[in-house]
């Protein structure tokens, strides 16, 4: 899905709008393994992700990376904090697979909030799914099995299962990988 089909999806906004917005946006594509934001560094821009899959990790205290959240396309993406904030990462985002983005810088979003009222709706609309996000995924680890929150990464997002290794999958859900391994195995067994 192009940049312009996903903004003018948005109910509030015209194709009109939608268009000018896309003009402050770069296209760049991206190769597997590449770090799109570092850990230790201010995010400058924010994307829009056409095509592929990246993850979000953290270095945690024993040194193990592990996986915050999968972004697959088409979706729009950022370190909000480091962003917004100008401050530093205290995250990784590692594409997984070979990626088309596009790019806005901060100078162009600030001037797009100034300057265009849909855009300034758009950017609190993902700033409340954003939280969503974060605040379901939370709730999830203390609420869910680590099966059930198998079953849904696997059915709000397929793609992830089909292209990401289990050990990254697994850090995510928060299990080892022997863990994954002998659910999908029991999940097998069910159907």
């Amino acid at each position: 899905m192009k940049l312009q089909e996903y903004l003018k999806n948005i109910k509030s906004m015209s194709d009109e709008k939608a268009d000018l917005i896309s003009t402050y946006f770069i296209q760049k594509s991206f190769t597997k393994e590449t770090l799109l934001i570092q850990e230790g560094k201010t995010s400058k821009n924010s994307y829009f992700l056409e095509s592929g899959i990246i993850r979000c990790y953290i270095i945690d205290l024993n040194g193990n990376e592990v996986t915050t959240r999968f972004f697959s396309a088409p979706d729009f993406l950022n370190d909000y904090l480091s962003f917004f904030e100008q401050k530093p990462s205290e995250e990784n985002y590692e594409l997984l697979t070979d990626c088309v983005l596009y790019s806005i810088s901060y100078d162009n979003v600030q001037h797009c909030f100034h300057t265009i009222p849909e855009f300034r709706e758009w950017g609190r609309m993902l700033l409340t799914l954003n939280y969503t996000f974060v605040n379901k995924k939370m709730i999830s680890l203390y609420k869910e099995t680590a099966q059930e929150r198998y079953l849904n990464l696997e059915k709000t997002n397929p793609e992830i299962i089909e292209k990401v290794p289990l050990h990254i999958i697994a850090s995510y859900l928060g299990i080892t990988k022997f863990s994954l391994s002998r659910i999908r195995k029991e999940i097998q067994e069910l159907s």
